[in-house]
């Protein structure tokens, strides 16, 4: 098996795609970019330069994942979402001159393995997405999102917590339980932790 990418995608030659990865039309890989095995790039969605992305990671239709961000496996990355990378962005330095790529630094978006990003959602790095997070469609991310929270609104904040289906998880007695698996978890110094038995 090998990747599949389409004859409209501009993909870098230094790019690395992984075994079983599919680049769709007019994506953008850039140069020194890393996707792991399994990954699905969607039409039109942008992997900036040296970004890396895990096994099984799925960037929807004209996403924007730009550098330094790194993607754990199993991260969805939902229509139109973005990642950005300054945190004070301006075209111009002060004194009027163009900025060049010497003029600022680039900051990334860091997210864990089995994170959500919904559709329209806006991630202002740099922030770190915890692993099996779900950050909501149209939220707009300001600070870290702790592992399993659910995020929402503007700026967003925790409104509750999933589990590995991403599924909101439902009080049951003193823990919250998964509808989808069944697993349970315990809120420990505002953190969620799986009961194992």
């Amino acid at each position: 098996m090998s990747a599949r990418i389409t004859d409209t995608a501009d993909v870098a030659a230094d790019a690395q795609i992984g075994e079983g990865s599919t680049v769709w039309h007019l994506a953008q890989v850039r140069e020194g970019a890393v996707l792991g095995d399994g990954c699905v790039i969607g039409r039109g969605a942008y992997i900036g330069s040296g970004v890396r992305l895990g096994r099984h990671c799925k960037v929807q239709n004209y996403a924007l994942v730009y550098e330094p961000a790194e993607l754990a496996d199993g991260v969805f990355i939902g229509p139109a979402a973005v990642l950005t990378n300054d945190t004070h962005p301006r075209a111009i330095n002060a004194d009027g001159t163009l900025k060049t790529a010497e003029d600022w630094q680039p900051v990334g978006v860091t997210i864990g393995t089995g994170a959500a990003v919904g559709a329209r959602a806006v991630c202002v790095a740099p922030v770190t997405i915890g692993a099996w997070a779900t950050v909501a469609a149209g939220a707009v991310v300001t600070r870290d999102v702790p592992a399993h929270a659910l995020v929402a609104g503007v700026p967003a904040r925790r409104v509750g917590w999933v589990g590995h289906a991403g599924r909101r998880l439902e009080p049951d007695g003193d823990q919250l339980r998964c509808p989808a698996t069944g697993r349970r978890y315990e809120i420990r110094n505002d953190e969620l932790c799986e009961v194992t038995e």
